[in-house]
């Protein structure tokens, strides 16, 4: 047997687990959950969900995939427009759209808990999206996280899965590097 002949069965047998846009959105996912400001993590977050959408539609997963487009346009608008005078204003209204939007494409795309995960994981990540200091944003990204990690066992995505469990872990070491120290009080002598 040739080597390209070992390399053709390994491929084959191994097609099956491979895919590109679930190992680009676990790395994204990770990055994404202990990128240091804002607009970093908002950035990342919009390219993990890009790279999720198109795994979760090779999975048949149409609730997922329709959670991630939302969330590619909500971080994109948060990522260029809150914060900055005069373009915040319509920010909320388009956040109250693309919630109800979500909602709708829920009920249209409904799977039972796995589509009911994804919409949870969609709403926490919204309520992040909103918040202007990072700590806030992660704390609903770990709730959001939570969720999707529901929706991907549910969905047997092993991707999604083990970018959740990497992305909880990350936004908690992140959580907790932002927690001053306490001072350490001076012992007491006894004699």
């Amino acid at each position: 047997m040739y080597a390209v002949d070992y390399l053709s069965v390994w491929y084959v047998s191994a097609a099956a687990h491979l895919d590109l846009f679930g190992s680009l959105g676990l790395c994204l996912g990770f990055t994404a959950g202990i990128m240091p400001r804002r607009d970093r993590i908002l950035l990342a977050s919009a390219a993990c969900a890009a790279a999720f959408g198109v795994h979760y539609l090779t999975l048949g997963a149409f609730t997922g995939t329709a959670m991630c487009a939302i969330s590619i346009l909500q971080s994109l608008v948060a990522l260029t427009c809150l914060g900055r005078p005069g373009r915040s204003g319509w920010v909320a209204p388009l956040f109250a759209g693309s919630t109800l939007a979500a909602a709708c494409l829920t009920a249209i795309t409904w799977n039972g808990w796995p589509s009911a995960c994804a919409a949870l994981g969609t709403l926490f990540a919204t309520g992040a999206r909103l918040h202007a200091a990072p700590q806030p944003m992660r704390l609903l990204f770990l709730g959001a996280s939570l969720c999707w990690a529901g929706h991907n066992l549910l969905v047997g995505s092993v991707f999604g899965l083990t970018c959740d469990l990497l992305t909880i872990f990350g936004l908690g070491i992140a959580l907790l590097r932002a927690v001053p120290a306490r001072p350490v009080a001076p012992e007491v002598l006894r004699a």
